[in-house]
Parts: structure tokens; C-alpha cells; sequence
């Protein structure tokens, strides 16, 4: 199931050969020359580097120790990829409430962060991380590294190389949707002979641009590659993503090339799962494969950390009222993170009699008490066990998952071709896109009574709660509505009032963490911090 931690012990031996990067170092990272040619000595050498870039979103350590972490200042159980990632695109919106009182969790809940939030600075830390490893691997896959090494620079290092630029690519652009203005540094700076520049947000967004047309024709067919493996397919995916929010990143609208770019995917032969409730399931890497464009890889037993989907699906279950087993972690639960009040209103009959993506548990929809796990529904739609009902337990714990992430999936790209549809872009048309959406409907309904016979604007911001809540996306998508900010759209909390309210608009971006600032003078803050 999982073939990319088939060879994860290699790992191990490239972590004793690569320190860890601390900070955001971006050219401070290993390895020399003679490091380079006693790691890189074979195709099968380059292949585990290569999973090495992939296992960091899964991992929080190279070698997969659990005590341990590549991200350092950052306790270990808050230093996974997703778990970073998902906390800053949720936990700051009005798709999810968490009751824990760790030091940064009520400030992003309440949107009162600050540039020295822990889960923030972890995010960048951890996504400047992620672009080293692979300037590294470029530095030493290089024409010249290999015909020196005496290694053939096949068709396969060639696929492998165009994966470590799209995974860079990925990573710029969580940096460029969170904090606009990161530093920057590529395969082609000189380890260790300067600080990191500073790019501006308008730039990123042309340089990930760029990366992601160039690499292209060195990717695989979609669907051709292995599982969790990124093709031509991931980078239309991530094209279509970007160019629907060019206008928040750049000034200037470019929905024509979300259009083209989610017209690609969707012609790329990826198919709806059958069932919405197994791509949640651990076995959605066979039952909802064709629906998948790309995904992280997560293994009970390979993969270990309180991070992932191990995090998402724990701290949303109670173990005193939920029946932890249900959820295939018999001795897990958590009891943190439930939705906010807004996002049941959005189904309309949140019990999931008509709609079946309304997968809640409880009964108390008001957010009453912000530390009390009991007031909100629980989002139960991530679950620890197949479509069978067999449980994907670790050896030991009983509370670590094999669930995969999808990064991207197909249903995102039919819901990005509407809207982009609908705020002018051409090469599509209205009939088109609620075709799109009512298979999106009659999926959700198991039949047309869900069908919509017309679509606006603010239909496609309701449909993609009902679609992809909690899969990380509503703080981008409130942004690019004008309601993540504003005080035209509230949701409790936000801003620190229960009943909530709007807050300065430079929270639309996340400040540079202080750290950096101090020991990078190349930087200068985001605006309002």
C-alpha cells in the first residue's frame, strides 16, 4: 500500500549524512562534495533521496525516529507537515474550533497570532525544510554530479529530478499563500556564502509558475507513476489552485488558466470515487484511487507521530463518548478540535439524511465554550479503518492511523473550473460547470434530488465547505471571497468575540516568525506585525 517507505531505513543513513535544518538556513544545508559521492552512488541511492523528499511530509524526523524532529525549538508531536498545515488553514476559520490550551492553539483559534506562534513558525520552519532537502538532491543530481559518479542520467533520474521541483514548487507555494514574502533560495546558490533574500509575494507567484510549466514534459503521464507520487497531473492540479487565487497573490485575475489547467486534469481520466465517505477510509488508496491526484502517504506502523492524519482524526474524537474503536484507535481520542456553529448551517439538514458529506457526532451545534470539547458538532468524516470496517491498528499504541491525505483530488478541480467560470474566466461555460457539480451532488445524495439546476458565486464558497471541509482549504478560500478578515462575515470567536468579529486586514497574511527576522536581516515583516 504504501510504496514509498519500502526502502525508508535508507533514510537513516542519509539523516547521519545531512544535518537538520533549524532554522530557515535555506543554504546552510549539508552535504559536500565527498558526502554527495559516498550517499549518491547508484540509481537505487537517488531513488532513496527521493523518497526521502516524499517521507518529510510524513514524517518528522529522516531517520522516523518519533523523539526526535528535523524542525528544532518545536516540541516533536507539533512538528508534521499536515498537522501544520491543517491547523493554519482551520483552526483559523470557521470550519473548526479546538479547546486545547496549548501555548498558540486559542491564538490562531481566535485569530490573535503573533509573529512568535509556535504552529506558524513550525509551518515555515518546516516548509523551508522541506525545499532544502530538495535543493539538495538537485545539487546532486545534477549533469555534472552524475556523469562524475558515473551514473547514467536515465529517463528515471530525470522523472526523479522533475518531482523534487514540483515537491520545491509545493512548498513555495504554502510559503506564498501563508506568509507572502519568504526567503528564497534554489539548487543555484552557494551553500553557505550569504543569508537568504528575501522574494516578494508577486515574484513567488511567478517563480512557481514557471517551475511547474517547465517541468512538465520531464513528469510522468498522469496516472502513470506510482502511488503518492507526484505526475504531470499533480502539477495541472497545483497550477489550476494557484491561478484561481492569482488575483489575491498578484492583483491580477488569471481564472482563464485556472479554466485551462482544471480542464486538464479533469480530461486526464481520474474518476470520482463511488462512495464520498471512502476517500476517508484507509483503504481510499484502492477504493478511490482514480480520484486521487496525489497524496501523503501515512502507515500505522511506518510512519509514527502525533502528527498527519493520526492528528486530524484523534483530536476530533472523544475517548469517553465516541467509542475510540469505532474510529479504528482503540486507546486514541484526544477530545480537540470540533466545528464552529457556521458550517452545519451550510448543509441545511447537517445529519447527512440528504447530504452524506455532513458526517457530524453530537448533538450541541452552538460554540458556547471555547475549551469545552462537548460544544460543537465533531467533524467524524476521517476514520482509522476501511470501507469494510477493518481497523488500521499500529502494533503497539493503538492510536497511530494508515489513513492517506489527499493533497489533491479530482472534486477540487471541478469545483475550481465553476468558479472560475462564474468570475469571468474564459474556455469554459455555465452548463459545464453544474454538470461538474451535481456529480459532486449526486454522489453526496446517492441520487439527482441534490442536483442544482443553476449555480452563483456564492453557491461554489458553500459547496466547497460541503465538499472539502476540513481537507485544509477554507482559510485560502475566505481570502480570496473577502470573508476571512472582514467583519461582514463573523463566526464565533473570530477575533476574539464569542459571538465574533472582523480584524485588521493584514491578518490575510501570517508574519515571518521573529526568530528569523533577528538572524536574517534580508528580511523585513509582513505588514501589521
Amino acid at each position: 500500500m504504501k510504496n514509498l517507505y519500502r526502502i525508508l531505513s535508507f533514510l537513516i543513513l542519509l539523516s547521519i549524512c545531512c544535518s537538520s535544518c533549524k532554522q530557515s538556513d535555506l543554504n546552510l544545508y549539508p552535504t559536500n562534495d565527498k558526502v554527495g559521492a559516498t550517499v549518491y552512488t547508484s540509481l537505487e541511492a537517488y531513488k532513496a533521496g527521493l523518497v526521502k523528499m516524499y517521507a518529510s511530509f510524513g514524517l518528522v524526523h529522516s531517520s522516523g525516529a518519533t523523539a526526535s524532529s528535523d524542525i528544532g525549538g518545536l516540541n516533536v508531536s507539533f512538528a508534521d507537515f499536515l498537522r501544520l498545515f491543517w491547523m493554519s488553514q482551520e483552526l483559523t476559520t470557521d470550519e473548526a474550533i479546538c479547546g486545547w490550551g496549548d501555548t498558540g492553539v486559542p491564538d490562531l483559534v481566535q485569530m490573535k497570532w503573533t509573529a512568535d506562534n509556535q504552529f506558524l513558525r513550525g509551518l515555515y520552519s518546516r516548509a523551508l525544510y522541506q525545499i532544502t532537502i530538495c535543493n539538495e538532491f538537485l545539487r546532486e543530481s545534477s549533469p555534472e554530479k552524475l556523469a562524475a559518479r558515473n551514473i547514467s542520467a536515465s529517463e528515471e533520474i530525470k522523472h526523479f529530478r522533475a518531482e523534487a521541483r514540483f515537491l520545491r514548487a509545493y512548498q513555495y507555494w504554502v510559503l506564498l499563500d501563508a506568509f507572502g514574502n519568504p526567503p528564497f533560495v534554489t539548487e543555484q546558490d552557494a551553500i553557505g556564502k550569504q543569508a537568504p533574500k528575501q522574494i516578494q509575494r508577486s515574484e513567488l507567484f511567478k517563480y512557481v509558475e514557471a517551475e511547474l510549466i517547465a517541468i512538465n514534459d520531464d513528469l510522468m503521464e498522469p496516472r502513470t507513476n506510482e502511488y503518492g507520487r507526484a505526475d504531470k497531473g499533480a502539477a495541472w492540479a497545483l497550477l489550476s489552485r494557484l491561478y484561481l487565487n492569482a488575483e489575491v497573490y498578484t492583483g491580477t485575475a488569471r481564472y482563464t488558466e485556472a479554466i485551462t489547467y482544471s480542464q486538464k486534469v479533469i480530461n486526464a481520466g481520474y474518476k470520482l470515487a463511488a462512495e464520498y465517505k471512502n476517500l476517508f477510509l484507509t483503504d481510499n488508496n484502492v477504493t478511490s484511487k482514480d480520484e486521487m491526484i496525489l497524496t501523503i502517504n501515512y502507515d500505522a506502523n511506518k510512519t509514527q507521530n502525533n502528527g498527519g492524519t493520526t492528528y486530524i482524526i484523534n483530536a476530533a474524537v472523544d475517548p469517553g463518548t465516541m467509542q475510540p474503536a469505532s474510529f479504528g484507535i482503540p486507546n486514541g481520542g484526544w477530545s480537540g478540535n470540533r466545528v464552529r456553529s457556521t458550517i452545519p448551517a451550510i448543509f441545511g439538514d447537517y445529519s447527512g439524511a440528504t447530504d452524506k458529506r455532513a458526517m457530524f457526532f453530537g448533538n450541541k451545534i452552538q460554540n458556547d465554550n471555547m475549551s469545552e470539547f462537548g460544544d460543537g458538532l465533531k467533524a467524524i468524516k476521517f476514520r482509522n479503518v476501511s470501507s469494510q470496517g477493518v481497523p488500521s491498528l499500529d502494533i503497539n499504541s493503538g492510536t497511530f492511523c494508515s489513513l492517506d491525505f489527499a493533497i489533491f483530488r479530482l472534486a477540487e478541480q471541478y469545483l475550481i473550473y465553476g468558479e472560475a467560470v462564474l468570475r469571468g474566466g474564459s474556455g469554459g461555460s455555465v452548463s459545464q460547470a453544474i454538470t461538474y457539480v451535481n456529480e459532486l451532488r449526486k454522489r453526496a445524495y446517492g441520487n439527482t434530488s441534490g442536483n442544482v439546476p443553476n449555480i452563483n458565486l456564492d453557491f461554489f464558497l458553500d459547496e466547497r465547505v460541503r465538499e472539502l471541509y476540513w481537507e485544509g482549504f477554507r482559510r485560502t478560500d475566505l481570502i480570496r471571497y473577502n470573508k476571512f478578515t472582514e467583519s461582514t462575515y463573523i463566526w464565533p470567536y473570530k477575533g476574539g468575540v464569542k459571538s465574533g468579529a472582523g480584524v485588521d486586514g493584514s491578518r490575510r497574511l501570517f508574519p515571518l516568525p521573529t526568530a528569523d527576522i533577528i538572524s536574517n536581516t534580508n528580511l523585513v515583516q509582513n505588514k501589521g506585525y
